[in-house]
């Protein structure tokens, strides 16, 4: 890293990829060097294709919840009949209290 001609040191920062370049006789730092930004922002179609897939996607979510809210009542009446039927072949009785026993 350091050659007899140059002191100098470039060191890397491990935080933000910044390059420091230090002289090892002063043990300062002579300059420093700003790490290239990088932007995850995507552009305007990238973003439009995104929010109309989450919109489609919501849309299927929605669909499937009406589509299972449909069944479950179905389903509950089916359990409501055959619990009826069954109670209509059973015979009345008069429940028993506590004060009875």
């Amino acid at each position: 890293m350091t050659d007899s001609n140059n002191p100098d040191l470039f060191v890397t920062c491990p935080c933000c990829n910044a390059v420091l370049r230090i002289d090892s006789t002063l043990g300062k730092v002579v300059s420093h060097e700003a790490p290239p930004k990088t932007t995850n922002v995507p552009d305007l179609d990238q973003a439009a294709a995104l929010l109309k897939e989450q919109a489609e996607h919501r849309e299927a979510l929605f669909k499937q919840g009406t589509e299972n809210e449909k069944v479950k009542s179905q389903l509950l009446e089916r359990k409501f009949q055959a619990a009826f039927e069954k109670s209509k072949d059973e015979p009345i009785t008069k429940p028993i209290r506590d004060i009875d026993l």
